[in-house]
């Protein structure tokens, strides 16, 4: 599996905290910044990371902002990509099981270090179950165009 990561200012600890998770699990990831803490503009950092997963040249995506709304919104204008903000466990399962969603969203000023590592580890270690989840998704696919 290979991940694409950033966030904007708003969420740089916290990306960094989930890079170090990424390599304790021995996960493959490109980081896209941003490397300082200076204020950046949240649609910027979202448009590499979405790009790149909806190319296929990434399995998944990990966005950070400040609450995780902006982030994601702006990643969801790229047709194929789906993000999911998640600020629990039980979504993080729920995102990946019935929506196949494919870049995750979290908000660093939300929820804490130990928290969102839970929700990444999930995240990342639950499958698709398809089934009558895909004409749901194929569903969105119809709406993007």
């Amino acid at each position: 599996m290979k991940i694409a990561i950033s966030s904007d200012h708003g969420g740089n600890n916290l990306r960094k905290e989930i890079m170090s998770l990424l390599d304790e699990m021995s996960i493959s990831y490109e980081d896209f910044g941003p490397q300082t803490n200076d204020s950046v503009d949240y649609p910027d950092y979202a448009r590499p990371v979405a790009e790149r997963v909806a190319a296929g040249e990434f399995d998944r995506g990990i966005l950070i902002c400040g609450t995780g709304i902006g982030i994601s919104i702006a990643a969801n204008k790229f047709k194929g990509i789906r993000c999911a903000l998640v600020h629990d466990v039980f979504s993080a399962k729920a995102t990946r099981c019935h929506n196949d969603s494919n870049v995750l969203a979290m908000g660093e000023r939300v929820i804490g270090p130990g928290l969102a590592r839970e929700i990444v580890e999930t995240w990342l270690n639950t499958e698709f179950e398809g089934g009558r989840h895909i004409r749901r998704v194929e569903k969105i696919s119809e709406i993007e165009g």
